[in-house]
């Protein structure tokens, strides 16, 4: 099995390439009677769009979305829904020269190892392009948790890390930076790293407002359990946290602990005092922030030339042409912001479909 879909009640499968004609996305599970127009997804599919800027690859795609079943007269009908983005903007010669070679870093050899052949034009399915997909399936997401808020930023780019956290200032952010003094630095940082052709990695985080407590499951449908899977499932991921990740480890239990008072009247949930869990305790949401970080690895296309070797296992260079991001962190943010709507839009529904 090729292993295209994600998720339990509310699942969505991907499909298409990075220089086919399409790519698309077809929900399953959407509850009926939401309502749902082209112009409820495109926002966001606008925020991950290529091209917007100078830090990010050129290649010039609209990402136009059509929706093409599962809604009638501006309502889904319960039925699946599905979604096609075209493709507009290939340049496959930019990828002949490594056709038959493998360009480290990337899925190239591991594909050919699993399947005896490979779509060489920018990676085919291994292509960061499928996320528009995933960025479409969770604007259907966020429809099906009203009242949940997401936000989604950089908090680390190149090793520098931001200092500040003023959410206004990601209105007019290039970087998806909540820091305006971190995004001068890493502006500068970016134009460097592009001039010389290599790339760098960033750190993304997500929050989410307006979470109740309950949803998730205590062993092997933890809210966090998928959470960490969805991240990971993002081209570049490397490493996924949550709450205080891997600095619990370094906490004392009374400093890890998230102390709990009453609440303000008779019957109300209790206040928390910290929130080094992040919003999760016993793999079920504690109607605290879920605060999620994903680690994602510096671009693998990059310039300079790299030793590797041929499919006939000669040793060669690869050096990378084509358009590409000098860090894919910065696209990433709705990539990130719509994989933690998709994981809560299952958790909410499996939890209504137990619980009531």
């Amino acid at each position: 099995m090729s292993w295209n879909s994600f998720g339990r009640m509310f699942r969505f499968t991907t499909w298409g390439e990075s220089h086919g004609p399409a790519l698309g996305v077809v929900v399953d599970g959407c509850p009926p009677g939401i309502a749902l127009e082209e112009g409820d997804i495109q926002p966001f599919l606008d925020a991950r769009r290529p091209g917007q800027n100078r830090f990010t690859t050129q290649r010039r795609e609209p990402d136009q979305v059509r929706i093409l079943s599962g809604v009638f007269e501006g309502r889904t009908t319960g039925t699946s829904i599905s979604l096609m983005i075209e493709n507009v903007d290939q340049r496959s010669k930019d990828y002949s020269e490594i056709a038959a070679k493998y360009r480290p870093g990337h899925a190239d050899y591991a594909y050919d190892a699993k399947y005896g052949f490979r779509d060489y034009r920018g990676g085919g399915r291994s292509s960061a392009r499928e996320t528009a997909a995933r960025v479409a399936a969770g604007a259907i997401a966020r429809k099906v948790i009203p009242g949940v808020g997401l936000l989604g930023h950089v908090v680390e780019l190149g090793g520098d890390r931001a200092e500040r956290f003023a959410a206004q200032h990601l209105e007019s952010s290039e970087l998806w930076c909540a820091d305006p003094e971190a995004e001068v630095r890493w502006k500068s940082r970016l134009d460097e790293v592009r001039k010389a052709g290599s790339s760098v990695g960033a750190v993304v985080e997500v929050l989410a407002d307006g979470v109740p407590a309950g949803w998730g499951s205590p062993i092997y449908a933890k809210l966090d359990s998928e959470l960490a899977a969805a991240m990971m499932s993002i081209n570049a991921a490397k490493g996924v946290e949550i709450g205080d990740g891997f600095a619990a480890a370094r906490l004392t239990g009374e400093e890890n602990a998230d102390p709990m008072r009453p609440g303000p009247a008779p019957g109300d949930p209790p206040v928390f005092t910290a929130n080094h869990a992040g919003g999760t305790a016993g793999g079920i949401s504690t109607g605290q922030q879920v605060v999620c970080r994903v680690a994602l690895k510096p671009t693998s296309s990059i310039l300079s030339e790299v030793e590797s070797v041929t499919r006939d296992g000669e040793a060669t260079t690869v050096r990378t042409k084509g358009r590409h991001d000098p860090c894919v962190g910065i696209r990433a943010v709705p990539v990130a912001e719509a994989m933690m709507a998709l994981v809560l839009a299952d958790a909410f529904l499996m939890h209504r479909a137990q619980c009531g």
